[in-house]
């Protein structure tokens, strides 16, 4: 069993289409057929059934899943540490961040950690909070950054400067002309985001401030991305409570409208796996990430 089968299993299964996986790899399609039947052989498995053009994991291959992606990320751990060796030099340090942060929070901070060690790869997952945690967990990610609580006791979190979520619709909006009642908020149209989301937790977390229950919403629609809710609120879809970062550009040019509403400052949060080897990159990232959000010179926090 090699390491370059055991990739070529994981893209297989996650893809279930030996062609796609192929593609994804830079490979050809016998090689990719190849390894896998190798792997099958060797070991007398069947890890994928096929039925037409269509394959499915076994339920050796579901079992066998979890620990070859356990093991590619113990070689991945592995190789970080003897790139660690050369210091700054060289290396990479893999990056998973939630949406608000990956996209409009963290691009100024690699860059400048970028100029810093040219060196050093950058390597950006963005998915919502609960993923990212799990990124961090698996190990497949060195740092995390997650707007939402995450529940993972091999984790330890630290908390940052986060931001301020605005209730915004678009300006032909009826609450635009009067402000919403309890019993108007409550039959409102609603765009959300999905569970497992910071953004959806600081929705819900708003609304039950105010004494509403989220689940009583009578018209909601889910969306899995940030720009996706804010482009169905820009059309007239209904109302939403989503970071400042997000829906700045739209309020300056008058596509959405802030409406009045309690603030709410949630904190961002740094992850960390517990027992992971923290390179000497992830160390400088946290370093960088300590500059920028340390308070001005002479501010004694009073």
């Amino acid at each position: 069993m090699t390491l370059e089968q055991l990739r070529i299993f994981i893209a297989v299964a996650e893809r279930e289409h030996v062609t796609r996986a192929a593609e994804a790899l830079n490979l050809t399609q016998s090689a990719t057929s190849a390894a896998v039947a190798a792997l099958e052989m060797r070991h007398g498995a069947m890890l994928f059934e096929r039925v037409g053009r269509r394959i499915a994991l076994t339920e050796a291959g579901r079992r066998f899943l979890p620990e070859a992606k356990a093991v590619l990320a113990r070689a991945a751990a592995a190789e970080r540490l003897l790139d660690d060796l050369a210091g700054l030099k060289t290396g990479a340090l893999q990056i998973a961040a939630s949406q608000t942060l990956a996209n409009y929070w963290l691009p100024p901070l690699m860059l400048q950690f970028h100029r810093r060690h040219p060196g050093i790869e950058l390597h950006l997952t963005i998915g919502n909070s609960e993923q990212v945690a799990e990124e961090v967990a698996e190990m497949r990610a060195d740092l995390g950054f997650a707007e939402g609580p995450v529940a993972a006791p091999q984790l330890e979190e630290q908390t940052l400067p986060g931001d301020e979520m605005y209730l915004v619709v678009a300006p032909g909006h009826a609450w635009t002309q009067a402000a919403p009642d309890r019993a108007a908020l409550l039959a409102g149209t609603w765009v959300l985001r999905e569970p497992g989301s910071g953004t959806r937790v600081a929705m819900e977390e708003a609304l039950s401030g105010q004494g509403l229950d989220p689940a009583a919403l009578a018209d909601r629609l889910e969306l899995t991305s940030n720009e996706a809710v804010r482009s169905a609120v820009t059309a007239g879809g209904g109302a939403t409570i989503l970071s400042h970062l997000v829906v700045e550009a739209s309020l300056a040019a008058g596509e959405l409208v802030r409406l009045p509403f309690p603030p709410l400052v949630r904190r961002f949060r740094l992850l960390r796996h517990r027992e992971r080897h923290e390179t000497h990159a992830a160390r400088a990232f946290a370093a960088l990430l300590r500059e920028r959000v340390a308070p001005p010179a002479g501010n004694s926090g009073d």
